[in-house]
């Protein structure tokens, strides 16, 4: 049987345009788009947003980091915490991206303007871990201009 063509009870039937063989996802229009940012959790899409901006700026998402690499990260800043220590003091300020975080450790630092959470910027370091966590001591940071 030619293409196009299919047989239904001895009739020849031709169909008229194409045939998507497009995934259904592929496909989703505007309307499902919309409905879907309109039901998802806010985290959720919050962290899809997070994850969107690490693909435009070419950093890395701290999930595919390993210890000893250095790395660019990117992504807004969750918790800052000043830590005094007997020797040094630390501020310890959480980065997340969307897939995981790691924590930006400034030693012999008590504050740094700009540095705060909710803050988005960009750091450059050499990943460690640290009882399981990522770390990046002493990164070097931009941060990144605080939207209106």
């Amino acid at each position: 049987m030619p293409p196009g063509k299919a047989d239904a009870g001895g009739v020849g039937m031709t169909y008229i345009g194409c045939v998507s063989e497009t995934p259904a996802p592929a496909r989703r229009g505007w309307l499902t788009r919309v409905v879907r940012r309109l039901t998802e959790d806010e985290q959720e899409l919050d962290a899809a947003d997070l994850r969107e901006d690490v693909q435009e700026t070419g950093a890395r998402p701290v999930s595919t980091c390993c210890q000893g690499e250095p790395v660019t990260v990117t992504g807004r800043l969750r918790s800052v915490v000043f830590t005094p220590r007997d020797t040094v003091p630390t501020v310890d300020a959480e980065l997340y991206d969307g897939s995981g975080s790691v924590h930006l450790v400034f030693l012999g630092r008590s504050r740094i303007p700009g540095i705060e959470p909710g803050r988005a910027l960009v750091a450059r370091g050499r990943l460690a871990e640290q009882d399981g966590i990522k770390v990046i001591f002493n990164p070097w940071y931009e941060l990144k201009s605080v939207s209106a």
